[in-house]
């Protein structure tokens, strides 16, 4: 059972070296060029101020993004000599917490695009003469340059969070997402029969460690939300008590709600008795027909057992975005094994704000499920664990330290994920009080 389309031209079981070189390229200059255009658009005192306690300042992701593509393509891949081996330990993101950040001896602005700039220039020279057939691990399929693409993009959706969490003006300009057109005439679930599926991937080149390896899991039936629970669906619950119910909440989630005297999404307020939220620098009416975003698990799971539901599980999540039961395979994304376009998915920052809800109809799921890629992360009910045969790779600190039940696994991606880091098998995870990542959901119930 194959999970994983060779690139054009390619017999079963090749690959296709010179195509991934050119993914490759193609993912390495799109992603710099969306960092430029988050760190290009402020000026140089933002880009050194930290927005919040939750996040870098914008010039720590910048220089970390170039430190990364050093040690991973410069040194690993080609064994050349560090270029700034001084500042290694400033930008490892495991020897110092975000908060902590600002008062680091960090590269200024001007330095670190220099840097990057550098780093990235000797890393194409680096592609164009490395072998991607056969080889080691590392470099076999152009596996490293996928990797550091994905990074970058990851730190991308990062700086995009960012550029929410901070106080002043609009920066940043988008169109707005398509309609749905047939929103009205949907159900409002759909059934996933029982059975056998194949989860995760063997095949796919650039899938990390945590996505590996390809396992049948047995999931019995259940129905899932047709689209990500709404803004307005979410005013339900808030008008309903949502907040002031206890019988709602996880311990651990109503603890969070006294604390912090939440009483909405985050960036949301009420003004004259009208929802508004803070998007970008613009404040708006809350959109009703539009998935909630910025929720955490804690608010996700009340939600579903006030409704009277709960969150699907991780498998289940992956069952109703890539089973297809007509052919007994699981696709690389819910419309097939096609790379997304932009009338499939909501990917890429091409907007900046999730899609209505029951947009994409082309990139439903066999199911009928809509929008299971793009748009926002789901929350599932899981925690963050291996599969079966996990093996990490090419590090630990990549997922096997957050394995456990510290962290929920969140599925799909959103508007600010590119698709070089989404797809069918993508796991991301994250703290159950995290609100200021792209985070929506939708509800299971059993069959």
């Amino acid at each position: 059972m194959t999970d994983s389309p060779v690139p054009a031209g390619s017999a079963p079981g090749e690959v296709d070296a010179e195509a991934l070189r050119r993914r490759a390229l193609a993912a390495l200059l799109t992603a710099r060029e969306r960092t430029a255009l988050l760190t290009d658009s402020v000026d140089d005192d933002e880009l050194t101020a930290q927005h919040s306690p939750l996040m870098s300042p914008l010039v720590w992701d910048l220089a970390h993004i170039g430190n990364q593509e050093e040690l991973w393509l410069l040194r690993g891949v080609a064994g050349r000599e560090a270029l700034r081996p001084e500042i290694d330990g400033l930008y490892d993101a495991f020897e110092h917490p975000r908060a902590a950040r600002p008062s680091l001896p960090l590269l200024p602005p001007a330095e670190a695009r220099a840097y990057a700039a550098e780093v990235r220039g000797r890393a194409l020279d680096v592609l164009d003469g490395t072998p991607l057939e056969g080889g080691l691990p590392l470099v076999r399929s152009g596996f490293a340059f996928g990797m550091i693409a994905q990074h970058e993009q990851q730190h991308d959706e990062t700086m995009l969070i960012t550029h929410q969490l901070r106080s002043g003006p609009a920066v940043l300009t988008a169109p707005v997402p398509p309609a749905a057109s047939d929103a009205a005439d949907l159900p409002t679930e759909v059934l996933v029969p029982g059975g056998p599926f194949t989860m995760g991937t063997s095949t796919e080149p650039w899938a990390l460690d945590n996505e590996r390896p390809a396992h049948v899991r047995d999931v019995p039936g259940f129905l899932i939300d047709t689209t990500p629970v709404t803004c307005g669906a979410y005013q339900e619950f808030i008008e309903d008590g949502g907040y002031t119910e206890q019988r709602w909440w996880a311990p651990e989630g109503w603890a969070m709600v006294r604390e912090h005297e939440l009483t909405a999404p985050l960036f949301w307020h009420q003004d004259a008795g009208q929802w508004l939220r803070r998007r970008f620098g613009i404040t708006e009416v809350v959109p009703a027909g539009e998935p909630v975003l910025h929720v955490s698990w804690y608010e996700a799971d009340a939600f579903a057992r006030w409704a009277g539901r709960r969150l699907p599980t991780e498998a289940e999540w992956e069952k109703a975005a890539r089973h297809d039961p007509a052919s007994g395979r699981s696709r690389r994304y819910p419309w097939g094994d096609a790379d997304p376009a932009p009338e499939l998915a909501n990917l890429g920052q091409r907007h900046l704000r999730p899609a209505p809800a029951g947009a994409y109809a082309r990139g439903a799921s066999p199911c009928g499920a809509r929008q299971l890629i793009g748009d926002v992360w789901e929350w599932t009910s899981s925690d963050f664990l291996p599969y079966p045969g996990f093996s990490a790779f090419p590090y630990r600190e990549y997922s096997e330290v957050f394995f456990g039940p510290a962290h929920k696994v969140l599925r799909g991606g959103s508007f600010a994920v590119d698709p070089v880091a989404c797809r069918g098998t993508f796991r991301n995870w994250d703290l159950p009080v995290r609100r200021q990542i792209f985070s929506g959901f939708r509800t299971a119930r059993d069959a």
